[in-house]
């Protein structure tokens, strides 16, 4: 997924303990599956990881690995279910603050906004200095508040301004448009029928432009997914 700045050596250390604590894991399988990543072949490192976790149930490494390659692959169901399987261990490691983020970017994926929001929350609150996290948390609130889902708290008085201001907005917008074309037309009269038809058409115009925007969003999320695998 997102690749990380440092691949520290804490990641590393937490690794080492998990096999340390569940036994010792066919490693050959992991590192043939993350040369297969590193080649941008999704489709064989999976292959490997499930080897890997068929012969060890418990491997984080090859879990979080798998969820890696299912993601590159748009399989954001499987990606998500792999990296639920290692919560409970990874929540209170080193690697959570990149574990939760990535859980976050498959939410989104799904467009789970409510899921991606707290993902993204926890990973801040374990590395507030993450820029990507807030910027992808303060976009996955935007968008859990557009469908009606509320903001998770925040600045909720200050996102309702906004929006009654965007709001007033378009309502000008529309007026002005309306005059325009009742300009344009000199004294003849627009029946309803036509009013209806030309709000119609510029409600869909907004909402083309709007989608077209979160498709570019969702698109910059999956390029910074972290892409080191363990």
């Amino acid at each position: 997924m997102r690749t990380p700045v440092k691949y520290t050596l804490t990641i590393m250390a937490f690794i080492a303990a998990c096999v340390a604590m569940y036994g010792q894991a066919d490693r050959r399988e992991v590192r043939s599956g993350n040369r297969q990543f590193k080649k941008g072949d999704w489709q064989k490192s999976e292959i490997e990881y499930r080897k890997a976790l068929l012969k060890d149930t418990s491997s984080v490494a090859a879990s979080y690995n798998l969820a890696n390659s299912l993601y590159r692959q748009d399989n954001f169901e499987e990606a998500g279910k792999a990296l639920e399987k290692i919560k409970e261990t990874v929540a209170g490691s080193p690697a959570a603050a990149d574990y939760y983020y990535n859980l976050g970017n498959v939410a989104v994926q799904k467009k789970d906004w409510g899921g991606a929001v707290e993902a993204y929350k926890q990973s801040l609150l374990r590395r507030p200095d993450d820029m990507d996290a807030k910027e992808n948390y303060a976009y996955a609130k935007l968008m859990l508040k557009n469908e009606g889902g509320g903001g998770g708290g925040g600045n909720d008085n200050q996102d309702q301004n906004q929006d009654q201001n965007q709001n007033q907005d378009q309502n000008q917008d529309q007026q002005d448009q309306n005059q325009d074309q009742q300009q344009g037309q000199g004294d003849a009269k627009i029946s309803p029928q036509q009013a209806q038809q030309m709000l119609k058409a510029i409600q869909a115009r907004e909402k083309e432009t709007q989608d077209k925007v979160n498709k570019e969003k969702a698109a910059v999320l999956k390029s910074r997914q972290k892409d080191k695998n363990w």
